[in-house]
């Protein structure tokens, strides 16, 4: 392998591992020698490739959101005319039921870059206008917003539903607030037990 390839992927490794820690502890709950041992890697290697944990906590927005973006085009690819319904159902079950650092970036960064400064606001407003794009052009689905501000309303839907089921005392509170979500988003249908 490449030293630059070598690099590249150090790099990503740290993206990663950074994503993952502030989605778990926000931006005030990690340090650099945190995000660092996170990856791997030792302090002096993370600031090789950033110069500041302010920069760390931009690149891994604009991964999440791309992460998003990918994950909503694996549903369309994999399911077709069904895609609408499993990746809503997938995003009300799996994703609120995960660990928080593997959670979504729409749901556990963004009361972090609501806090930050602008260029953070502005990388993740771009992933977010880009995810509703790409779930209005993807394939005819039940369900399935109509329009760019229909994407955006279901996308917060979708958030404030895991957000608020994660915040819930009881498995029997937190289904009813997805399975609320799941009949306006499913035309109907809900999650089931």
């Amino acid at each position: 392998m490449s030293r630059q390839a070598q690099k590249a992927q150090t790099r990503e490794r740290i993206v990663d591992a950074a994503g993952r820690s502030f989605r778990r502890s926000g931006f005030g709950g990690v340090g650099v020698d945190g995000l660092a041992k996170a990856a791997g890697v030792t302090s002096g290697a993370f600031y090789g490739h950033f110069g500041s944990k302010q920069e760390a906590f931009t690149a891994a927005v604009e991964h999440g959101m791309a992460d998003l973006d990918a994950g909503v085009r694996y549903f369309q690819a994999t399911f077709g005319g069904e895609w609408w319904e499993r990746f809503v159902r997938f995003y009300l079950t799996d994703k609120r039921r995960c660990e928080l650092g593997e959670s979504c970036s729409l749901q556990s960064l963004a009361p972090e870059v609501a806090r930050a400064g602008e260029e953070d606001r502005a990388v993740f407003e771009a992933g977010l206008q880009a995810v509703a794009q790409t779930v209005v052009e993807g394939p005819v689905s039940p369900g399935r917003p109509p329009d760019r501000e229909a994407a955006l309303a279901a996308l917060a839907m979708l958030v404030g539903a895991v957000s608020l089921g994660r915040a819930m005392a009881t498995e029997a509170a937190a289904h009813q607030v997805v399975n609320a979500v799941a009949r306006v988003l499913l035309e109907g249908r809900e999650l089931g037990a």
